[in-house]
C-alpha cells in the first residue's frame, strides 16, 4: 500500500529520534518517497546527514539552509506528501500543534499539510498521563489527525511504563492498515463506504433512579466513536447516536446526544430508515427502573428494592425491519461460552456480521485503547484477530463490512 506514495517524516526533539532512522529506511524498503523535517531540538539526537542518507534527499531543519541563499518553503512541502507522520512527537510538539504555534519549519509544514496526519507519541510516562497532554492529543484528534498507540516499557528516565514511541514496523504497519481503508492518497484505493450513510450508536446508556442516582455500565464509547471516525475517513456519511461519554467526535461527523436507551432508541428511529449500514456499538442497559422517582429516595431502610422493566432491544427491532440492501452488524460482550452466545445473537438479530470482544481476554474490554475481537458472518465464517488498538480493530470491522458493499 505504501509504494510510490509521498511520505513526510517529521522528527521532533525526543531520545526516540533514532528509532526515525529505522522507520524511514523501512518506508523506503516499501517503496514510498520520502522527505524528512525536523525541528531544531531534534539535531541534539540524530544528525541530519543520517536521515538525509537513508531517505536520499536533503534531511530540511531550518526556513533557510546553511549560506541564507535557498529558502525551504513549509507550503511546497506539506502539499508535496500524500501523507504525514510525526515520529517521535514530543510533549512539546503535540503541544504546539494543537495550539498552532508556529516557530519552527516543522510546524509552519504541520499547519500547512492538507495530507492525513498521523502523530507517533514519545515522552516519560507522567508526561503521557499529564493532563494536559491528553487534553492536547483529544483537541488534535478532534482536529482530524491520527494518533497511534504508545507502547509500555523500560522508558529513558529508567523507569518502566507508557509513553514509548511505537516501534517503527508498527507504524508503517498502522499506515498501511490506514491506507488499505481510506481513499487518503490522491491515486489510492477507493472506499466502497463512499458515499454510504452509516448509522452507528456508542457508549452506555444511564437509566435514572431518581434525579441522581441511574443505573449504568463502564462503556466510554471509544469503540464506536474510533468507527465513526474511521469511517467518515472512508467517505461515509455517518450518524454517531453517542451515550453519555467523556470523549471527543472529530468534525464532519453528525453526532446526537442521548442519555437513556428509550432515548437511543428514538433517535435510532428517526435515522434507520435513510441508513445503509447500521453499527450497533453501544452498550445498551438491558433493564431500567419502571417508576424513577421525581426526587431523591432518602436513605433509610437497611434494604431498598428496586423494579426493573426490560428496555427495547433496539438492535433486534430494527433487525426485523432491515431491508434487503441495508447491513446491520452487532456487537457481543460475553464473558462466557462467548462464541457459542455471539451465534445466537447473530441469528436471533438478523445481523450480517457480529463482533465479539470478550472480557476475559487482557487487554481488551471497556474504557481501554485496545480490543481483541472476533467476527462472525452470517454464515458463520470466523475471523480471529490479535490485540489491537481500536481504530486498527475500527479497520479491520470496516473492511469486513466493504466486502459485504
Amino acid at each position: 500500500m505504501l509504494n510510490g506514495k509521498k511520505i513526510l517524516v517529521a522528527v521532533c526533539g525526543s531520545i526516540a529520534a533514532y528509532k526515525s532512522a529505522y522507520l524511514v529506511r523501512l518506508l523506503i524498503k516499501s517503496g514510498a518517497h520520502v522527505r524528512v523535517v525536523m525541528s531544531p531540538s531534534a539535531k541534539d539526537f540524530i544528525t541530519p546527514l543520517t536521515l538525509a542518507t537513508l531517505s536520499k534527499h536533503e534531511c530540511y531543519v531550518d526556513y533557510t539552509n546553511n549560506h541564507k541563499t535557498n529558502w525551504n518553503n513549509h507550503v511546497d512541502l506539506a502539499l508535496w506528501a500524500d501523507l504525514m507522520v510525526v515520529a517521535p512527537a514530543s510533549a512539546g510538539t503535540i503541544s504546539k500543534m494543537a495550539n498552532g504555534i508556529c516557530d519552527n519549519l516543522l510546524m509552519g509544514v504541520y499547519l500547512s499539510a492538507r495530507c492525513p496526519v498521523f502523530i507517533a507519541p514519545a515522552m516519560d510516562e507522567d508526561m503521557w498521563k499529564h493532563g494536559s497532554t491528553k487534553a492536547n492529543l483529544k483537541k488534535l484528534q478532534v482536529f482530524g489527525n491520527s494518533v497511534i498507540s504508545v507502547n509500555e516499557g523500560e522508558l529513558a528516565s529508567g523507569l518502566v511504563g507508557e509513553g514509548r514511541m511505537a516501534e517503527p514496523d508498527q507504524i508503517v504497519q498502522y499506515l498501511e492498515a490506514a491506507l488499505t481503508t481510506a481513499e487518503l492518497l490522491s491515486g489510492g484505493k477507493i472506499s466502497k463506504l463512499k458515499g454510504k450513510k452509516i448509522l452507528i450508536t456508542s457508549g452506555p446508556t444511564f437509566e435514572a433512579i431518581d434525579p441522581v442516582r441511574f443505573i449504568g455500565n463502564h462503556s466510554s464509547g471509544k469503540m464506536g466513536i474510533a468507527l465513526a471516525e474511521q469511517a467518515y475517513k472512508l467517505g461515509a456519511e455517518v450518524q454517531l447516536i453517542l451515550g453519555p461519554s467523556a470523549l471527543s467526535v472529530i468534525k464532519g461527523i453528525k453526532v446526537t446526544p442521548v442519555t437513556s436507551a428509550a432515548e437511543m432508541y428514538q433517535a435510532c428511529k428517526k435515522h434507520f430508515p435513510s441508513s445503509d449500514i447500521c453499527i450497533f456499538a453501544a452498550a445498551v442497559a438491558d433493564y431500567a427502573p419502571k417508576s424513577p422517582s421525581k426526587q431523591k429516595i432518602k436513605k433509610s431502610e437497611k434494604e431498598f428494592s428496586l423494579l426493573l422493566s426490560k428496555n427495547v432491544d433496539i438492535a433486534q427491532e430494527f433487525g426485523k425491519i432491515k431491508r434487503k440492501q441495508q447491513l446491520s452488524i452487532g456487537f457481543a460482550l460475553e464473558t462466557n461460552e462467548a462464541l457459542k452466545h455471539a451465534k445466537e445473537k447473530l441469528k436471533k438479530k438478523n445481523f450480517d456480521l457480529i463482533v465479539l470482544n470478550s472480557l476475559s481476554e487482557q487487554g481488551a474490554g471497556f474504557k481501554l485503547d485496545t480490543n481483541k475481537v472476533t467476527i462472525i458472518d452470517a454464515n458463520n465464517k470466523i475471523a480471529k484477530f490479535e490485540l489491537k488498538s481500536k481504530e486498527e480493530v475500527a479497520i479491520d470491522i470496516l473492511n469486513k463490512i466493504q466486502n459485504l458493499v
